[in-house]
């Protein structure tokens, strides 16, 4: 059996109109041209959003990012899940609303966590989320699991996003170290590359699909890195192949020289 192709986009940050701009940058030409090396180079089977769809977090954003998608992919699942940035209320009144929470596909256990803290940068899971991992997880022992969340549940090694950690991560591993069927927690919010690994559990954050952060950094900076995209090969068996690929060939305008954003 071929693996199960899953596609993860992060951080678009569309807003209500088109052409709007994240410093400087057009978020909506980012977003398509990392949608058209998708369908240049991939076939995903789904394809998930792990938060920060919006930057302003209105219905018309939302319904302008589903749109953008299907332009692409007709024919292919999407998923979706909140970032600090999103306003899930109004996620919910889109006509044609994404998987959400959970899924099962191609022999894998998907979650999807809402790491959100209203009206703040940072995120935390509160314990009702905490349960629903617990409980999903528990429900399907045989099966291998991977973990979505917008906010990092590790520090990625840049002091001023390193604030933002989840502040529960304790009690979010205690739960995972329970489930030896998770095979890796992945995440957004961070707009770069991090691979790391904690108890045989692959830790990763994925590149926005538009403006980058400078890793390693102690306060804010914008890194020249381009927007891009992860890809995972899900097998039956629970092996996990994954990589994250990149725009290339392209120049866009942005402010360097921001303090922030």
């Amino acid at each position: 059996m071929r693996p199960f192709r899953l596609l993860q986009i992060t951080d678009c940050h569309l807003g209500s109109q088109p052409g709007e701009k994240l410093l400087g940058l057009d978020t909506d030409q980012s977003l398509y041209d990392v949608l058209q090396a998708v369908q240049a180079n991939e076939a995903p089977d789904m394809i998930l959003a792990t938060g920060d769809i919006s930057n302003d977090g209105g219905v018309a954003s939302y319904e302008r990012f589903i749109h953008i998608i299907e332009r692409y992919f007709p024919n292919t699942p999407l998923a979706w899940l909140p970032g600090n940035h999103d306003d899930p209320m109004n996620m919910d009144q889109v006509a044609n609303l994404p998987i959400e929470a959970h899924c099962v596909r191609g022999g894998w256990n998907m979650i999807f966590l809402d790491s959100r803290i209203p009206m703040e940068e940072g995120g935390d899971l509160e314990y009702n989320e905490l349960d629903r991992l617990n409980k999903l997880l528990a429900a399907y022992p045989r099966l291998p699991a991977l973990v979505f969340l917008h906010h990092q549940p590790v520090p990625v090694g840049s002091k001023w996003l390193d604030q933002y950690v989840v502040l529960r991560n304790r009690e979010f591993f205690a739960i995972l170290d329970r489930h030896p069927n998770v095979k890796s927690v992945c995440w957004g919010h961070v707009h770069q590359q991090f691979e790391a690994e904690r108890n045989n559990v692959k830790l990763l954050a994925t590149p926005s699909t538009c403006v980058q952060f400078l890793p390693h950094s102690e306060e804010f900076g914008v890194d020249k890195a381009m927007p891009g995209y992860r890809k995972f090969e899900l097998h039956a068996n629970g092996r996990l192949e994954t990589g994250v690929c990149r725009i290339k060939d392209k120049v866009y305008k942005i402010d360097f020289a921001s303090s922030g954003y």
